[in-house]
């Protein structure tokens, strides 16, 4: 049996625009492929497109089984991390190294007057200063670039440079500060060079220093040409100033994010070793026994370490919850490491960035894993048979009702089909003359509403309907269906366990309660619905509130729109001036007749 081909489709339409590494799979699960990019979503979709293809480009499209993705802070970190990733899994699709000696450096010569700073790829025989390696010869070539517009030093040979009578092109575009005709003092030229190590050296913020004091002592001696040069440089250099994420910090750590979406766990797991991102690698444990964040993760890492397979210990640790028992397996990892190894959760500057890298990947790999269509039509499968329908199911709909104190009062109707969330069919419903807080009144209000339309033809009726509440929300459901004579519709309630915790729910077809695997397939897409439900029902119930605590008292009276209410405030201020009005004084705006005035005044004191 032919294995089914890769469904792009589902796969982009949930694709981040972030800056990432992807990876080729092939079926066997072998890399085929690893690409970085700045737009993840533009470069992998280009790969999909219909025409314009290379051959050996559509021959690796057709080998694709599965995709997965990395996102990344920039698009120089995911350079870095394509290039590692390609060095550990050799893809025959990518251009390889053949040897880890060709990675390229920039070398800094040690000349006593003039030194010259250029790309290097080989051994290191020579005397001087090697800074790298850099994953590729674009990373030097880009790194030099930077190096001549910021500190103008030299990277012509030798030859060329003892030979020179007038300066070169690189002179006239600011490339180069003239050297080679003693265009600059050797002493000036070596503090360039002293700045252009720190700079290497990641020192950046001190080079920034020296030339505000630069500018500033510039310009105190009027040398305002010398200042604006400074200016320059220091605009420059803030341009180029943004950390590199994997460079920016020295140790050997791995990063743990964990991130739970509708009862689907994701550890998202980052290995930094010697200040550099080597990798990265996901997992979907399984939480049979509803265990809290704390405790799955740290049963997860107690597994991973010390499961038996040989794993490499670094000296920290870094989670994004505190985990249990975290000194415990610190101790332990000390111990088989011969070496303090640390557990923490707090963190901060650079490591709480890679954290937070950590939790952003995880958050993305489970909303690709919950959108992924085998998965979700797997949910739909494990439903039918755990409610015993002679169907799949192919198109579910949840209610939810979300208010504060009564005010503003909006119904969610959210709805799933086989592939997943259909939000082109999504409403909402501003619920209206009811009794503030009545969720049974609000909750028959929206399903009137809703299925009046649908018993018209305006849409699609659900093979199940789904209410975020108990048995009294679902006998109210079941009368609202039995008046408008909906007879074909499976109603199923969603009850909110002890202390409202999401694994402890209660589940009800009609009147009888249906018990499900806590960790099963169904469960997840109840969840997910009624937790897509919440969601939209909340997200409408603040824009509501927002727009009716933004109303005046102008906005009620009769002749008063947007331009004339306009024109009030402009004039008076405020409401609370317009009030304090006279007649007179409102009928001298512009747009108010001597008539409308009175109504507002009128309006406006009719207490």
């Amino acid at each position: 049996m032919t294995e089914p081909a890769f469904e792009h489709e589902d796969f982009l339409a949930s694709l981040t625009k972030k800056p990432g590494v992807y990876r080729m799979l092939a079926t066997d699960g072998s890399v085929l492929y690893v690409g970085k990019a700045k737009n993840l979503k533009s470069r992998v979709s280009s790969y999909f497109r219909a025409s314009g293809l290379e051959s050996k480009t559509m021959a690796l499209v057709a080998k694709i089984a599965d995709i997965q993705i990395t996102v990344t802070n920039s698009e120089t970190e995911a350079l870095l991390l394509e290039q590692s990733l390609i060095k550990q899994e050799r893809p025959p699709y990518n251009i390889v190294l053949r040897d880890d000696k060709s990675y390229p450096y920039i070398y800094l010569t040690d000349h006593k007057d003039f030194q010259r700073l250029s790309f290097h790829r080989g051994t290191k025989r020579k005397t001087g200063r090697y800074f790298g390696p850099f994953p590729s010869a674009s990373a030097v070539r880009d790194s030099l670039n930077i190096l001549q517009k910021l500190f103008r030093l030299r990277h012509c040979d030798d030859t060329f440079f003892k030979n020179r009578s007038r300066p070169c092109l690189q002179y006239q575009i600011q490339r180069c500060s003239g050297p080679c005709v003693d265009l600059i003092e050797p002493d000036a030229y070596q503090e360039d060079v002293n700045l252009a190590v720190m700079f290497l050296e990641g020192r950046s913020n001190a080079v920034l220093e020296h030339y505000k004091t630069r500018m500033n002592e510039a310009s105190e001696k009027l040398d305002f040409e010398r200042a604006a040069r400074n200016r320059d440089q220091i605009a420059h250099l803030r341009k180029v100033q943004e950390q590199q994420y994997v460079h920016a910090a020295e140790g050997d750590v791995d990063v743990f994010g964990l991130v739970e979406t509708s009862a689907v766990g994701c550890v998202q797991a980052l290995f930094v070793r010697a200040g550099r991102m080597l990798g990265q690698r996901t997992w979907f444990p399984k939480n049979e026994l509803s265990l809290p964040p704390v405790e799955l993760l740290s049963a997860f890492l107690s597994q991973y370490y010390l499961g038996g397979q040989e794993r490499d210990v670094p000296k920290t640790v870094i989670t994004s919850v505190p985990i249990v028992d975290s000194e415990l397996l610190a101790g332990t990892l000390t111990e088989k490491a011969g070496r303090r190894v640390v557990v923490v959760s707090q963190v901060r500057a650079q490591r709480a960035r890679w954290l937070q890298l950590a939790i952003d990947n995880a958050t993305y790999s489970v909303n690709a894993y919950l959108a992924d269509k085998r998965n979700v039509y797997a949910r739909f499968v494990a439903l039918q048979e755990a409610l015993s329908l002679d169907d799949v199911p192919q198109r579910l709909e949840c209610f939810d009702i979300s208010h504060t104190m009564g005010e503003a009062t909006v119904a969610s109707c959210v709805v799933f089909d086989t592939n997943g969330p259909l939000k082109s069919d999504y409403r909402r419903f501003n619920i209206e003359d009811i009794t503030g807080g009545d969720d049974y009144a609000a909750m028959e209000q929206a399903l009137r509403r809703r299925y009046t339309r649908l018993k018209q033809g305006e849409g699609q009726l659900p093979d199940i309907l789904v209410i975020d509440g108990g048995k009294g929300q679902l006998e109210r459901a079941r009368e609202v269906l039995e008046q408008l004579q909906v007879d074909d519709v499976t109603l199923l309630g969603i009850a909110k366990g002890p202390s409202r915790r999401p694994d402890l729910e209660r589940y009800f077809l009609v009147t009888e309660e249906i018990v499900f695997p806590r960790q099963g397939d169904a469960v997840h897409l109840l969840q997910h619905i009624r937790d897509e439900a919440h969601r939209f029902a909340i997200t409408g119930h603040r824009q509501r509130r927002q727009k009716q605590r933004r109303r005046s008292e102008l906005d009620d009276i009769p002749g008063v729109g947007a331009k004339r209410r306009r024109e009030l405030l402009t004039h008076f201020g405020g409401v609370r001036a317009v009030k304090g009005a006279s007649r007179d004084e409102i009928a001298k705006v512009s747009g108010i007749s001597r008539k409308l005035a009175e109504d507002i005044y009128a309006a406006l004191h009719a207490d």
